[in-house]
């Protein structure tokens, strides 16, 4: 796979407040963030779009790690798996059962949260196409056509992650270190 160095990196002004932003927030600047600051569009693109899913996507932040941690894992992106296993244990509170199964690609064992990993899945392996049962059976669990479009924002911010994740390789940051993951570690 190819590799980006981004070796001896000047950062724009706008890239230097995110990172001011997310030090004070976090404690310490992700290395995923360093690398991504190289092209401030992405940082800044990527960093709205999480805060905005965050705040707008009509999901509780337990529904949220698990749309984050299903399509890292389809993505087989390392960090995120790592980082969002993390955020999910000691942020958002995501049942330690629920975080384990979607790390080791088994069952979810509550139905709703299931039903809405499987679409995400779903959506983030065929690029965005559903059947309209893969559609219905998720409504069926109490969901509305509005989370569908809100799963879609979230598929859009891991993209941008896993994606320089993939090609920038950062280093896992000692926080999420206990919470390291690879697809070789997967069942199957």
């Amino acid at each position: 796979m190819a590799h980006l160095k981004l070796e001896n990196q000047e950062y724009s002004q706008i890239t230097n407040e995110i990172f001011e932003k997310t030090k004070k927030g976090l404690g310490f600047i992700p290395n995923m963030y360093q690398k991504m600051g190289a092209n401030t569009a992405l940082l800044d693109a990527y960093t709205y779009a999480y805060g905005s899913f965050r705040a707008n996507s009509g999901f509780s932040p337990v529904e949220q790690d698990v749309i984050f941690l299903s399509v890292a894992y389809e993505n087989n992106c390392a960090y995120c798996m790592a980082a969002h296993s993390f955020v999910a244990d000691m942020m958002s509170k995501v049942p330690a059962g629920v975080t384990k199964a979607i790390r080791e690609g088994e069952p979810i064992p509550d139905t709703k949260l299931a039903a809405l990993s499987r679409l995400t899945r779903l959506l983030t392996i065929n690029r965005g196409k559903a059947s309209q049962d893969e559609i219905n059976e998720f409504l069926a669990l109490g969901y509305s056509e509005t989370h569908v479009l809100g799963i879609i924002a979230g598929i859009g911010v891991k993209i941008l992650s896993n994606y320089s994740n993939h090609l920038t390789s950062p280093e896992l940051d000692a926080a999420f270190a206990e919470r390291a993951w690879s697809p070789e570690h997967v069942q199957g």
